[in-house]
């Protein structure tokens, strides 16, 4: 059966290739756009973080909002959606200790622990925090992982599902209206700045910004034509957790969500600071992660190094790139220093776990390097000389 694409996100992207120039994104990153002085909307958000939001007024709306959900006796009052990481053990810890809140942490799992993620995650409710960990049927999520490799590019996809749904579920249960996620990743790393003056979002916007345009139920359709999943799967209640709870539902509790970027200033580097000092929080004990040359983010899952390797074949921007962009913004590095470092480990590829990928979503290599090729032939950035794939511009 013929391969086939479903990530919807290349229909949007210019054909005339464009690299920011206060950065080192280009402008095939999905969602992102370029001013007139050819800089990009995530570092035309930077300037404005340290010279335009008023801080101290939005840290007024986090007490006033804080105010408004703090339980009286104890009672769980705010979920806090997390791995345990850097970003999750600030939020958590200043809401708890800052602001007097009483979090329930919950935890969408990784398709499989590192060694480091798992001892995170430990390490954080050592330090005192009540976290519920949500594990879905692992033969259906492998299915997913699958069918999300080949038609999303992402085999990482079904996990997003679950780090976007799995916190609204447990508000709903638990009875607690107020979420509080991290950052808005698409403001702060490069997309839409449709909500830069806005304090939340809603599930509705899930599918464009997150999901590549597409959804589970498409998933599941597909995986069902492709001989993937059978009638028995589909008859899982598992496939609830990929998604919200109905818009009724979430109307009805009054179940809303917040982004902490909004309120308090969003930097990375001093986030992990503030983890390792308060939530036990450590690093890559292996050195730098590969791909890129920090050792410090998105530590917890096996499955991460391909989830952006796919970037690198979609877009021309791998792991490096992401980390360089974020580290040039708050002038931690030179964009020299980004380029060099883009340049020497954009295109080194994740082999460390490698065996492991291939096994749990059931491939082959051949599969892997077709499934490789599909998204480089979708892509601009790419061209085939003499055989061989290799990337039409390079940042400089």
């Amino acid at each position: 059966m013929a391969l086939l694409s479903l990530d919807r996100q290349f229909n949007d992207l210019p054909e005339e290739i464009r690299f920011c120039r206060n950065c080192v994104v280009s402008n095939q990153r999905p969602r992102t756009l370029f001013n007139e002085q050819g800089v990009c909307s995530a570092c035309q958000w930077a300037y404005e973080k340290d010279h335009v939001v008023d801080w101290d007024s939005r840290l007024g709306e986090l007490e006033e909002l804080c105010g408004r959900y703090r339980s009286k006796d104890g009672s769980f009052d705010v979920v806090v959606p997390g791995s345990g990481g850097k970003d999750s053990g600030f939020v958590a810890h200043q809401l708890k200790y800052r602001f007097g809140m009483h979090p329930l942490c919950v935890t969408w799992a990784p398709f499989e622990w590192t060694d480091i993620g798992w001892q995170n995650l430990r390490n954080f409710v050592a330090a005192g925090y009540n976290n519920i960990i949500g594990q879905p049927n692992g033969l259906i999520h492998r299915k997913l992982a699958r069918l999300a490799f080949e038609l999303l590019g992402d085999a990482w996809e079904p996990f997003a599902y679950g780090q976007k749904a799995w916190a609204f579920h447990i508000a709903e249960k638990f009875g607690i209206n107020f979420i509080m996620y991290g950052e808005n990743g698409e403001l702060e790393y490069g997309g839409t700045d449709k909500y830069k003056n806005m304090a939340k979002e809603g599930p509705e916007e899930w599918a464009r910004q997150y999901y590549k345009g597409s959804s589970v139920d498409e998933l599941v359709r597909f995986g069902i034509e492709k001989g993937i999943l059978n009638k028995k799967d589909v008859e899982e209640k598992t496939f609830q957790w990929y998604k919200a709870p109905a818009p009724e539902i979430i109307e009805k509790k009054k179940v809303e969500m917040h982004w902490y970027s909004y309120y308090v200033k969003w930097t990375p580097q001093e986030n992990f600071y503030y983890a390792l000092k308060n939530t036990g929080f450590r690093l890559n004990d292996k050195g730098r992660t590969e791909s890129t040359y920090t050792k410090y983010a998105s530590l917890d899952d096996r499955a991460d190094g391909y989830h952006f390797y796919l970037g690198y074949m979609k877009f021309g921007l791998g792991r490096a790139s992401r980390d360089a962009q974020q580290d040039i913004r708050r002038n931690h590095i030179t964009r020299e220093e980004g380029v060099a470092l883009v340049r020497r480990y954009d295109h080194e590829f994740p082999k460390k776990n490698f065996e492991w990928f291939l096994g749990y979503l059931a491939i082959t290599e051949e599969f892997f390097w077709q499934v490789m090729d599909l998204y480089r032939e979708r892509s601009n950035v790419w061209e085939k000389e003499y055989g061989k794939w290799i990337l039409k511009y390079l940042v400089s």
